[in-house]
């Protein structure tokens, strides 16, 4: 009796508790889905519609229950390359495949894969982004059109700053609605009473320059402004353009393949390294990497098919979700519903938003991504580290996005290759007793068989060595063999070779062990 009546309660109450979560990531997705899709070159509402396939479709089949999906800022800048390049029509084929590509990963278990991506990458990768986000949307924040790279954008920043504010000049009020905008989301993410702390600084941000326009009407952009016909669901479905077979197969060529490798690549990573992420906020069911994989990929073909944004799971409204109480994946379905609602009932309320406050969420989104603090992190790890972070995002900010992502996971491959490759022999002279102590330190591979030859040859006859492989990681096969003869040479020009073997001898699985002891 106790177990029916429990039941039913626990049930109601996680329904409660999801119906409150859902409301609140809506009300963070709303301003991101815009203005993520205007930052990409795409109609406002095709942020929209990702947001709805992401809580009605992948919500329902997502391997980690509580993360959102839904466009990323971290998309913005190859999705935007994508677009300038190849069009529309073969910009969905891109997207289509790419979530293709994602569920072959799935399915093959690669998902685990992507989590072993160097941090230094992922930071420097969102870095760069955020860089080329602020350099970009900081021009449209000022209602002027940004310029063709990042180097430029963040090069014209001050002279676009010294024209809207000459008389005449630039758009004074679209420059006030952006400062508003960011000032509002500060303020509130600082000093918001603690109940009210679930509201989104972004909507309050938002909401307020929103306010501020139409009640002095500004005579600044409008969302309406970037569509060419009326706001209407008709209009919205009629802008959809789906790829044909013909289409695909003009498109086949190889920075097409190129651009979908690229973009599933980076999805991917985004999208776990969030649900890695959100596994650390709660206590519930972890994520089944595959799975989400797959749910990703069966999200993004779909996006593709509608010429909407591409999707990943996203950390702003996934964090939001734990935070508001979110128990099951019911609140990130739900979510998706009131976007359907939105863009269904709710279209109207395009004409009232400036472009520019939108702009300037993603400013602020873009500061979050760039701001260095995770420099400190990484240089605690060694100065290697620090170096894979700031060369990817200066490659990122000078080429583009996937240049960097490579430039990084090679100097990462670079390194560990070292890491394994290079061992240090120091030889530590007693003049007293006329003993010789070799400390070997990394890892001694055949690589690193010359240095060690190198400095075996140079000990002076006769002496009493000691070698000791206290911070050794790792000794293969070649160099036991090597020290192994040496010993048996140096001892028969009158010196005694004493080999700490036993100090190694727990540090390997059996195999290993008892190739040691055998010496």
């Amino acid at each position: 009796m106790t177990s029916q009546t429990i039941a039913p309660s626990v049930s109601k109450g996680s329904l409660s508790k999801d119906f409150f979560a859902s409301i609140v990531v809506f009300l963070v997705a709303v301003p991101l889905c815009l203005g993520i899709a205007i930052a990409s070159g795409l109609p406002p509402t095709a942020g929209i519609i990702t947001g709805i396939i992401g809580g009605l479709v992948v919500g329902s089949i997502s391997g980690s229950p509580l993360t959102v999906s839904g466009p990323a800022a971290g998309l913005v800048v190859i999705v935007a390359d994508i677009v300038a390049e190849y069009g529309l029509a073969i910009y969905g084929i891109i997207v289509l495949l790419a979530g293709l590509v994602q569920i072959l990963a799935g399915i093959f278990k690669l998902g685990v894969w992507f989590r072993a991506i160097s941090p230094a990458v992922i930071h420097g990768m969102l870095g760069g982004i955020g860089i080329l986000i602020i350099g970009s949307q900081f021009h449209i924040m000022l209602d002027r059109d940004p310029l063709s790279n990042g180097i430029k954008n963040l090069m014209d920043i001050p002279s676009a700053l010294i024209e809207t504010f000459e008389v005449h000049g630039g758009n004074i009020y679209a420059a006030s609605i952006g400062l508003l905008t960011i000032t509002s989301i500060v303020l509130w993410t600082k000093y918001a009473p603690p109940k009210l702390k679930l509201i989104p600084g972004a909507l309050i941000g938002v909401v307020l320059a929103v306010i501020v326009a139409n009640l002095f009407n500004f005579d600044i952009k409008y969302l309406t402004d970037l569509f060419d016909g009326p706001t209407n669901l008709e209009n919205i479905l009629g802008t959809i353009v789906t790829p044909t077979l013909g289409i695909a197969q003009a498109s086949m060529t190889g920075g097409v393949i190129v651009a979908v490798l690229s973009l599933a690549f980076i999805a991917s990573a985004e999208s776990l390294l969030s649900c890695a992420a959100v596994d650390q906020m709660h206590q519930g069911v972890r994520t089944k990497y595959d799975k989400e994989l797959m749910a990703q990929g069966v999200g993004n073909t779909i996006c593709g098919f509608l010429s909407a944004l591409p999707m990943t799971g996203v950390i702003v409204r996934s964090s939001a979700n734990v935070e508001a109480g979110a128990t099951t994946r019911a609140s990130t379905i739900m979510h998706g519903f009131w976007l359907l609602l939105f863009i269904s009932v709710f279209l109207f309320t395009l004409e009232y938003i400036p472009v520019a406050t939108l702009a300037a969420v993603l400013v602020y989104t873009g500061y979050k991504l760039a701001y260095p603090k995770v420099a400190k992190q990484l240089l605690a790890y060694g100065k290697p580290e620090l170096a894979i972070y700031i060369i990817t995002i200066i490659t990122i900010v000078s080429f583009n996005l996937l240049a960097g992502v490579i430039t990084g996971l090679a100097l990462s491959i670079a390194k560990l290759l070292y890491v394994f490759s290079h061992v240090s022999i120091k030889p530590e002279h007693q003049a007293s007793n006329n003993k010789t102590v070799l400390h070997l330190k990394g890892s001694a591979t055949l690589l690193g068989i010359p240095k060690l030859v190198s400095v075996l040859d140079r000990l002076e006859a006769g002496r009493d060595i000691h070698v000791q492989f206290d911070d050794l990681e790792y000794i293969d096969h070649a160099c036991i063999e090597l020290l192994n003869g040496w010993q048996k040479q140096y001892e028969m020009t009158g010196g005694q070779v004493t080999i700490e073997w036993d100090s190694l001898i727990n540090k390997y699985h059996s195999r290993e062990a008892e190739a040691i002891q055998g010496y």
